[in-house]
């Protein structure tokens, strides 16, 4: 009588070797960011519209809420301006609390990913035999990749709402206001183009410096630190250059808009007094968000390049 083959059991060892987690592969690329960890970086986002819609609504409910309590002080209406208020209020409501809910939500998601993403970023540099220096600086520049999901992205998406918004609402108003902003807008993509182009290489030259960092500083020598943070400094400065430049004539061609806005003004003795309050209000919010694209743009010229530094490790 054969006896029945058995199996021996697998050794508590082995099987904790086969059941740990392993790290996500690196990442490499925005779209590979954004494929990992989707459904984080959806939910994160998802509060960014929610909270950036209510709050581009406000002015023209809030423009209603000043004519409906202005129409009840004058006698013109004997109704409480309640449901003027209350849309008011309830788009604030909205605005405020998904603000400050994203902003515990955010650090937790991206926190995560960061320390996945740093360590699937060590794992490749040691397996390519990096050096320390440079594999800490990798991951250290992985958490800037990370950072600018966690804050560039909102923005980018609180921007890009924003100026949408604030075009749509000023053509509720007028169409030759929002369609002055939209024209003088495209001298605001030749500025930005040229300085996306400039700022490339510079910000190239600074991840080549932050790379060399520990070995600058494991030579124990004040004078090679001293070398360091200088030339390190001389395309940050460029950078500042330019987008100082870049702001200047962001700020000449803005002039132009409040200039039209000052000559189609002058027959806008129809509007009521909300009107012309929302109408301020989205066309300094159109402005305010124009200043602020090339501050982006150094951020997204900046990723461009730590992306393709992680993407070396995959090769």
């Amino acid at each position: 009588m054969t006896t029945p083959e058995t199996t021996a059991p697998t050794p508590p060892e082995e099987r904790r070797r086969t059941t740990v987690r392993r790290s996500p592969s690196p990442t490499g690329t925005l779209f590979d960011v954004v494929k990992q960890f989707k459904r984080g970086i959806f939910i994160a986002l998802s509060l960014v519209v929610v909270e950036h819609v209510a709050w581009i609504v406000e002015p023209t409910l809030f423009g209603n809420l000043i004519d409906a309590t202005i129409d009840k002080a004058t006698g013109e209406t004997t109704n409480y301006p309640f449901w003027p208020l209350f849309l008011w209020v309830g788009a604030f409501l909205v605005n405020s609390g998904v603000g400050a809910a994203r902003r515990s939500i955010d650090q937790r998601i991206y926190l995560k990913i960061f320390t996945q993403v740093a360590t699937s970023v060590s794992r490749a540099a040691v397996a390519k035999r990096l050096s320390i220096s440079k594999t800490a600086a990798r991951a250290q520049l992985s958490r800037e990749f990370i950072t600018f999901f966690q804050y560039r992205v909102p923005e980018i998406g609180e921007q890009a709402i924003a100026i949408s918004g604030a075009l749509i609402g000023l053509a509720i108003f007028d169409y030759r206001i929002s369609l002055s902003c939209l024209v003088v807008g495209i001298p605001l993509l030749f500025i930005h183009r040229v300085y996306n182009k400039r700022v490339v290489a510079l910000q190239a030259s600074i991840h080549d410096g932050v790379e060399e960092t520990y070995d600058i500083f494991a030579t124990k020598n004040p004078e090679k630190v001293e070398a360091y943070y200088s030339a390190l400094a001389v395309p940050q400065q460029k950078i500042a250059d330019w987008g100082a430049l870049s702001f200047a004539l962001i700020r000449v061609v803005l002039l132009g808009i409040f200039l039209v806005v000052l000559y189609i003004s002058l027959d806008l003795n129809e509007f009521t007094t909300g009107n012309i309050y929302a109408i301020v209000a989205y066309l300094w919010t159109f402005v305010t968000s124009s200043e602020y694209l090339p501050e982006l743009l150094e951020s997204w010229t900046s990723l461009k390049d730590i992306s393709n530094r992680l993407r070396e490790e995959q090769v």
